[in-house]
């Protein structure tokens, strides 16, 4: 008996051995089925992973993603995970589909392997093999280039195929981009038809403008710059911002607006002014600059930053804390020019921090502007720079919304006129709209010497009005902080074509970043 049983382990083993009684992986047992041949019940998983690698690294310098491709499968034992779902369900014809139509959305099919992808696909689908061994690699073509196009046409339409905040120096919004995870999660997908129209951009904007694309490229003019400017702005649309809410506000730097939204309806449009367009061949001057340190080499840059905040507060009689670029350029030499320029127009000095007395006194051809020890404050009252009103917000560039006491400016066809900051038409409006509560409106109208809405407070308003007016106790302007009914979020913009009431507008590309993001973009197209 012993005897015989040491005869029939080793061949148990030698059986075990040659693989005749492993199981048919998942793929081998799917195709099977499906073309009713017995043949893909011999697929061998390990077979088939020595042929994958040695395909993902011809494939690697194609990939968008191959760091992250090859890990999400190396984690997943190299299964061909996509073909075993979604090659006999239609998956990835749907895929194949959506990608040859992707030039709706601007860009060139040829961009995501489509022609790879179709080739591989008709690969398995004759179900010519004669072996095992030739299934392999088509087997893993169809599943690398069915990955690729997959997780590319999800960050592209998604996304975007530009960072903004990589390509623009002064883009502070953080918009959400993909990364290893979003990548595998779409590797990882179990309906593959539903994420293809789910990532499908839906917002009204957005379909107008593809509607438009389309009827541009029918009249043969595809190539036009109207279309290049559907194109860009279609990129924007793609870009993740921060969720807005319901009631949010919208400064759009080329339409020189600024629009106070709540869900579809807009509560408040007025004109804004905003920064003044860099000086031509900035680029080339600002290296100058950068090596001689002289200010008169350094050319002006003042345009308004885009960026995404919360706005919080109200200064209202505010003070102007001059930037030390004004002060340099503009406030240094006025001083020079006119002794009395500063107290004329209401603009404190101060040197570390003190007060100085006098500043008429000051020897101002004693001081370089690289090297002005002084800073500069302007009071409250009629002639602040600032107005009446400060709306403040966080943000990094020391750049706030204001009133202003030079009204012509509205007036002009191209608002960009400011240092940086922006100016806003109707200051009072936006202000009822920022505190919400006709107690503090009230209150806010007072302090600029406006009657309150609530008659009952005549008497009240009145006696502030006699105490600013007492020659006796000299009265001195202070500003005055009134907090928002609740912080309200704001994106100062840049958009050059938006759908209204069925017809496309169009606005000058008055900072030039349209051209940036085409140079950009434009390998995509």
């Amino acid at each position: 008996m012993k005897k015989i049983l040491f005869l029939i382990i080793p061949f148990c083993l030698l059986l075990n051995a040659c693989s005749w009684f492993k199981d048919t992986p998942e793929i081998g047992l799917v195709l099977s089925k499906h073309f009713d041949r017995k043949l893909y019940k011999d697929f061998d998983t390990a077979e088939y992973n020595v042929v994958f690698k040695q395909r993902f690294d011809a494939l690697k310098g194609k990939l968008t993603n191959p760091n992250t491709i090859q890990h999400f499968y190396a984690s997943h034992n190299e299964e061909p995970r996509l073909v075993t779902q979604f090659f006999i369900n239609g998956g990835l014809d749907t895929l194949t589909a959506f990608i040859a139509r992707v030039d709706a959305h601007g860009y060139n099919p040829e961009l995501f392997r489509l022609e790879e992808l179709k080739k591989a696909l008709q690969g398995l689908s004759v179900n010519k093999f004669k072996t095992i061994q030739e299934v392999y690699p088509v087997v893993a073509d169809l599943e690398l280039n069915a990955a690729e196009s997959l997780t590319k046409y999800d960050n592209f339409v998604s996304y975007g195929s530009v960072n903004p905040r990589k390509l623009f120096s002064r883009y502070y919004v953080p918009v959400k981009r993909p990364d290893s995870a979003s990548i595998s999660q779409v590797l990882a997908t179990k309906d593959v038809q539903g994420l293809l129209k789910e990532i499908q951009p839906n917002s009204k904007q957005y379909l107008a403008m593809q509607q438009k694309l389309a009827s541009l490229k029918a009249a043969g003019l595809g190539k036009s710059d109207q279309a290049k400017t559907i194109l860009v702005n279609m990129e924007r649309l793609r870009w993740k911002l921060p969720e807005m809410g319901n009631e949010y506000v919208e400064v759009n730097i080329p339409d020189f607006s600024l629009t106070w939204f709540s869900k579809e309806d807009t509560l408040s449009h007025m004109k804004v002014c905003v920064g003044g367009k860099r000086e031509d061949g900035y680029a080339e001057k600002i290296a100058k600059y950068q090596k001689s340190g002289n200010l008169d080499d350094k050319p002006k840059n003042h345009e308004t930053p885009i960026l995404f905040s919360k706005l919080n507060s109200i200064q209202v009689n505010p003070i102007w804390n001059i930037p030390v670029s004004i002060a340099r350029n503009e406030i240094y030499w006025m001083a020079r020019k006119d002794p009395y320029y500063l107290s004329n127009s209401n603009i404190n000095v101060y040197r570390n921090g003190q007060l100085i007395g006098e500043p008429d006194t000051i020897q101002w051809s004693n001081y370089s502007r690289e090297k002005l020890p002084y800073q500069f404050k302007q009071g409250s009252g009629d002639g602040n720079a600032l107005g009446k009103f400060k709306f403040i917000f966080d943000n990094g560039s020391s750049i706030y919304l204001h009133d202003t006491n030079n009204k012509s400016g509205f007036a002009k066809a191209n608002r960009a006129i400011s240092h940086g900051c922006i100016r806003v038409e109707k200051p009072l409006e936006f202000a009822q709209n920022l505190v919400k509560d006709k107690n503090r409106y009230d209150q806010l109208r007072m302090e600029v010497n406006l009657p309150p809405l609530d008659t009952t407070k005549m008497a009240l308003y009145r006696k502030k009005l006699a105490k600013k007016a007492d020659t006796v106790n000299l009265f001195k302007l202070k500003p005055t902080w009134f907090g928002t009914k609740k912080q309200v979020p704001l994106i100062i913009n840049y958009i050059t074509a938006w759908s209204q009431n069925g017809s496309m507008q169009y606005r000058a590309d008055v900072y030039g970043l349209d051209e940036t993001l085409w140079s950009a973009m434009r390998k995509f197209m």
